[in-house]
């Protein structure tokens, strides 16, 4: 009776136990840690460009660097130093110059050059010396030329037209040297003919050239007329080249 008794109890305990145990409430297990971030890609810089407008130019003139980089954390040009990622610099090279552009970050590093040519100016070519100045009386005798005329004539041929506008444009630098300067026009023929003939004939001729040269602009206050007819002559032989020769004006310096 005991026995059924004590066993009684012992089923009675387990079930208060039981009973217990059941509404005991158990926590919940910890949640999982979160995944970690991955890391995020990391780019190449991009220059996105790098020029020198304008990329000649001659000594003492400018050119503009330009550029722009992306993805980069240092942005450098040599000879320049640091700069920020995009931007624009004048630069003043002496002569022709490679500007080399670097940019680095975590994702690398990229290069650009730009180059600035400077042109070379042409060697200097010696002047000339200047020519040396002729005295007037220089001018006279080697610029002012003589005029010839056809048999027993005194006006001036065609082919003289071009000889007297010469001779117009030396007595006009002439002048300008010296204002009081006076130039004599000695007409002058050949040996045929009376003397009194050709001293008429020589005035005549003088008297024409004169004419000609004031309507190019001589001021006839600088002219003299004189005639030699047949007393002075530069060749004495009896042919009719010699005559041709005799036959003519002859410009001096007025006495």
């Amino acid at each position: 009776m005991q026995k059924c008794r004590a066993s009684s109890i012992a089923v009675s305990t387990l079930l208060l136990v039981f009973a217990a145990a059941c509404h005991k409430k158990t926590p919940p297990p910890p949640p999982p840690p979160p995944p970690a971030p991955s890391a995020a890609p990391t780019n190449k810089p991009t220059i996105n460009y790098f020029t020198a407008e304008p990329s000649t130019i001659n000594p003492g003139q400018s050119s503009s660097l330009r550029w722009s980089v992306t993805d980069a954390t240092n942005v450098s040009i040599e000879g320049i130093g640091p700069v920020s990622p995009s931007g624009r610099r004048a630069v003043y090279p002496a002569q022709t110059t490679d500007y080399h552009l670097t940019a680095s970050g975590p994702g690398g590093t990229a290069e650009a050059t730009a180059t600035v040519t400077v042109s070379t100016p042409p060697p200097s070519r010696p002047s000339a010396p200047p020519p040396s100045q002729k005295t007037i009386q220089e001018i006279l005798s080697q610029d002012v030329q003589d005029i010839h005329f056809d048999y027993d004539k005194s006006d001036i041929r065609p082919q003289d037209q071009a000889i007297l506008q010469s001779d117009a444009n030396a007595l006009k630098q002439i002048f300008s040297m010296d204002p009081n300067f006076i130039v004599q026009i000695e007409g002058n023929c050949d040996e045929r003919g009376s003397a009194e003939y050709n001293l008429a004939l020589g005035d005549r001729r003088a008297q024409a050239a004169k004419d000609a040269l004031v309507s190019m602009g001589i001021p006839g206050d600088k002219l003299r007329t004189i005639s030699y007819g047949k007393e002075r002559p530069i060749c004495t032989e009896a042919t009719e080249d010699c005559y041709a020769r005799n036959r003519r004006d002859h410009f001096a310096a007025a006495q």
